[in-house]
């Protein structure tokens, strides 16, 4: 018998049994449906960051995918240095963040509208000298409102008589502005909670009938074409907008890592709108224009491949979605292998290494007799070669050693010397 016919009487009985069930694990784990857990930076503001509690919430009650909210780590400058530094796999980014390679577009989630509100007795006839000397409340460094008001300060050169406050600031700021979502009774409660009712207007950059007509708000869009005007009806904020407030928008965006799969973030959109009537339940203004014929055009990212795949209607392949699982099923079955291909060399090495014992033994026994033994020590040879050759049989059938050429061999010699010895 071969050593190959050996491999397959060990494969065929023990190794097999020990595949099996392996095999049926990978089999089962690559034919199962993709599931991703994905990071999410929480935002610095609150609003923002009510918004991604829920969309946790949401997943976490009603999807196959989840998503983890994460801090932002304190080594990061910005929410988009975060990212790319692997701190998360998505975020809230805004549509006027300046452009990088490394980020990616996976969809606009709502609209943000630029509000700006200030305390009633300042002055706001004309820009300098509403914003001289006022304390400003403009978001987190870094982020899109802050950048907006360091550009309006460094052109009024305005920068050293202006001073930033943060929300954990007792006094509250002269001026406010942030982008946020229309969300008159969250205004309200914020104001409720500091004792501020009535102490704040919201700041117009015109009135509705100007727009389009080559006003100040016409510059501003044509300046920073991601804007689009928007209009706060009278009276959305109660007392502090008596009159329409013109104002610019700009998107939310949900980004990514532009290393995030593509399938991975096409299934994720597919369960973003999904959802959606789970988000638009609780935002209703924000989230009831949410669908699939998203227009990212006009993002300030490059499309991931995964939502450029989406909006195309053109759905990852089965190697796309699972050759991750492939790779590893793959690496998985050629260690199996190779680790069986060494244990029958090893097994065999060791059988044979029993079949050696055995040839020293009868040798021993043959040497051991001389033309001037007696008939008994004879007998006694005889009958310790029998012994040695019942013992070899039981190893045999105890599969300690092999059915093969050494022991047909072995059993020759025994009987050679047996033989010889009755002679």
């Amino acid at each position: 018998m071969t050593d190959f016919s050996v491999a397959r009487i060990f494969l065929g009985t023990r190794a097999r049994r020990c595949l099996s069930p392996i095999l049926i694990i990978v089999f089962l784990t690559s034919c199962s449906k993709h599931q991703t857990e994905f990071r999410l930076l929480a935002p610095a503001l609150p609003f923002d960051r009510e918004i991604a509690e829920d969309l946790v919430e949401i997943f976490a009650d009603g999807s196959t995918l989840s998503i983890e909210l994460v801090e932002m780590p304190d080594t990061a400058d910005s929410t988009l240095d975060a990212l790319t530094a692997g701190a998360a796999d998505l975020a809230f980014a805004s549509n006027t963040q300046p452009y990088r390679a490394d980020t990616a577009t996976v969809m606009p989630l709502y609209p943000t509208v630029l509000h700006i509100i200030y305390r009633r007795e300042r002055d706001a006839s004309d820009m300098r000298t509403f914003l001289s000397g006022a304390r400003v409340f403009a978001g987190p460094p870094g982020s899109s409102s802050r950048r907006l008001m360091n550009e309006v300060l460094n052109g009024l050169e305005l920068t050293e008589d202006v001073s930033y406050v943060s929300p954990q600031d007792v006094e509250l700021p002269d001026v406010a502005a942030v982008y946020a979502p229309i969300a008159p009774g969250d205004m309200q409660a914020f104001l409720e909670e500091n004792d501020a009712v009535g102490e704040y207007l919201m700041y117009s950059f015109g009135a509705p009938e100007q727009i389009g007509r080559g006003s100040e708000i016409d510059r501003a869009l044509l300046l920073n074409p991601r804007w689009s005007p928007f209009v706060i009806p009278v009276r959305t904020y109660g007392q502090m907008n008596s009159e329409p407030v013109v104002t610019v928008a700009v998107d939310k965006l949900l980004v990514a890592s532009i290393d995030l799969s593509a399938a991975s973030v096409y299934d994720l959109i597919g369960e973003i709108l999904r959802l959606q009537p789970a988000l638009a339940a609780k935002y209703p203004i924000l989230f009831r224009e949410l669908n699939e014929d998203f227009d990212a055009s006009g993002s300030t990212f490059v499309l991931h491949p995964g939502a450029q795949a989406f909006t195309q209607r053109d759905a990852p392949s089965v190697y796309e979605r699972y050759s991750g699982v492939a790779e590893v099923v793959v690496t998985v079955l050629i260690a199996l292998v190779s680790g069986i291909y060494a244990m029958v060399k090893i097994y065999n090495l060791r059988r044979k290494n029993r079949i050696d014992s055995f040839y020293s033994d009868a040798i021993a026994i043959r040497d051991s007799i001389s033309d001037d033994s007696s008939i008994n020590e004879r007998a006694q040879a005889i009958e310790s070669l029998r012994a040695l050759q019942n013992t070899a049989f039981e190893m045999l059938v105890h599969e300690k050693l092999a059915a093969d050429e050494s022991f047909r061999i072995f059993i020759t010699l025994s009987n050679d010397i047996i033989s010889e010895f009755r002679d």
